[in-house]
C-alpha cells in the first residue's frame, strides 16, 4: 500500500497537497533543533487560514478542496497539538484522519509538528512508514490497544508469525527512515505502530525523530522514557547515541506485545529506573513453555543487548533468521487476523482507537 497524502489541518483548514506520505566517529552536532525544509515549514503555516485551500490526492487521482468537503466524523484521538477527527472526503467518499492543529502550539511544539509533517512527505516510498495523525490515511487501530484487548478481553495471545509480520514491518520503516532520510525516530512503542484490516502495518508519529549527524544523534530527552535504551538514559554518557538505542526500544515493544505486559516492573521515580536499566540486567526473553520459537527469542534478546555497541544495527537484523522467516512466509494472513480481531473488538463495544495520542 502507497501512503496517502498527507495534510496539516487547524480549524477545519487544509494546506496544500504533499505526497505521503556504522557508527562513524562523533561529531559536533549544531544545539539547534534539526533543519525542517522550507516546503514543510511553508505547508504547516498556510494551516493556520481558516478558509484555506489546498489540494489532496488519493488513489492517484488530485482533488482541489477546502474544509467544506470534509464530513466530520467525531474525535477519534487527543494529544498535546490538538485532536484527530475522523473524516470523509466527500468527493472522493474516502474516510481520512485529520490533526487538528492548536494554533496556540508554542516555538517548540511547532517545530516538533513540522518534523512530524517533514518526515512523512519525504517518506512516500516506504510502504511502512504511516501516520494517520496530520491527515492520511486512517489505519484501524494501534498495536498498544490492539494486543491488551487480546490479552485482557480475550484471554488469548499474539500468534508468533504475527509478531514475525510487525517486526519486519518496523525493522523496515527504521532502516527506511536511517538509509534514506538520515533519520532516528527515538519513540518507538506499541502506540506508534499502526495495523488495518488490510493486513498494513506503520510506523507512526515522527514528532521528535532526530536527524543524524554522522549517524550520532544527542538530545537525550526526546521520546517515551519506558522505552529508551540505557544509554539515552544514563547520565555518564555524553558521547550520544546511534540507530541502536531504537533497537533497543523494539525489543521491549515486542517482549511487551509477545507476553502481553510490560517487561519492568512499574517505576515509582526516574532513580529507579536509572538504577534498574542501567546498573540492572536487561529484560530477557523466554521459552514459557515452549511457546515462543528459539528463533524469535534470540531476536528479541538480541535487540535487548544492554551494551550499545554489540547490539545490531538494521543491516544485521535484516538478516537475521527470525526476520528472513517472516520475510518468506507468504502464508500469514495479517489481514484476516487483524479483521478478526477488530471484529471482536467491536461486538465487545470497544472503540478501535487510541484516545491519548501523542
Amino acid at each position: 500500500m502507497r501512503l496517502g497524502s498527507g495534510q496539516p489541518a487547524d480549524k477545519g483548514g487544509l494546506a496544500a497537497t504533499s505526497s505521503r506520505p556504522k557508527m562513524c566517529l562523533p561529531v559536533t552536532v549544531k544545539p539547534k533543533d534539526p533543519a525542517i525544509t522550507r516546503t514543510a515549514e511553508a505547508k504547516l503555516k498556510m494551516c493556520h487560514s481558516m478558509n484555506a485551500t489546498g489540494k489532496l490526492k488519493i488513489a492517484g487521482t488530485t482533488y482541489d478542496f477546502t474544509s467544506d468537503d470534509l464530513q466530520d466524523l467525531g474525535e477519534i484521538g487527543r494529544g498535546g497539538f490538538g485532536t484527530v477527527n475522523k473524516m470523509i472526503h466527500r468527493k472522493s467518499n474516502t474516510t481520512i484522519a485529520v490533526k487538528r492543529i492548536r494554533s496556540t502550539v508554542d516555538e517548540k511544539e511547532q517545530k516538533q509538528l513540522l518534523m512530524d509533517l517533514d518526515v512523512v512527505m519525504k517518506s512516500n516510498e516506504c510502504n511502512y512508514i504511516g501516520d494517520c495523525w496530520i491527515c492520511m490515511e486512517l489505519m484501524d487501530t494501534s498495536l498498544d490497544k490492539f494486543y491488551k484487548f487480546i490479552y485482557e478481553r480475550l484471554n488469548d495471545s499474539i500468534p508468533e508469525p504475527i509478531l514475525g509480520k510487525i517486526a519486519l514491518a518496523t525493522v523496515k520503516a527504521l532502516n527506511y527512515l536511517k538509509e534514506e532520510l538520515k533519520i532516528i525516530h527515538r519513540d518507538v512503542k506499541p502506540s506508534n505502530i499502526l495495523l488495518d484490516k488490510n493486513g498494513n502495518i506503520k510506523l507512526c508519529d515522527f514528532g521528535i525523530s532526530g536527524q543524524l549527524v554522522d549517524s550520532i544523534a544527542k538530545t537525550k530527552d526526546a521520546g517515551c522514557r519506558p522505552y529508551m535504551a540505557p544509554e539515552r538514559i544514563d547520565p555518564q554518557t555524553a558521547k550520544g547515541y546511534d540507530v541502536r538505542s531504537d533497537v533497543w526500544s523494539l525489543g521491549i515493544t515486542l517482549m511487551e506485545v509477545a507476553t502481553g505486559h510490560f517487561p519492568y516492573k512499574t517505576w515509582s521515580s526516574v532513580f529507579d529506573q536509572l538504577h534498574e536499566v542501567v546498573h540492572g540486567d536487561p529484560p530477557r526473553l523466554s521459552a514459557n513453555a515452549n511457546r515462543f520459537t528459539a528463533e524469535f527469542i534470540n531476536f528479541v534478546n538480541t535487540c535487548l543487548i544492554k551494551q550499545e555497541n554489540l547490539r545490531p544495527k538494521y543491516n544485521k537484523l535484516l538478516q537475521d533468521p527470525f526476520i528472513l522467516r517472516a520475510t518468506q512466509d507468504k502464508d500469514v494472513d495479517v489481514a484476516a487476523y487483524v479483521t478478526k480481531i477488530m471484529d471482536e473488538m467491536a461486538n465487545n463495544g470497544i472503540s478501535a482507537f487510541t484516545t491519548n495520542l501523542q
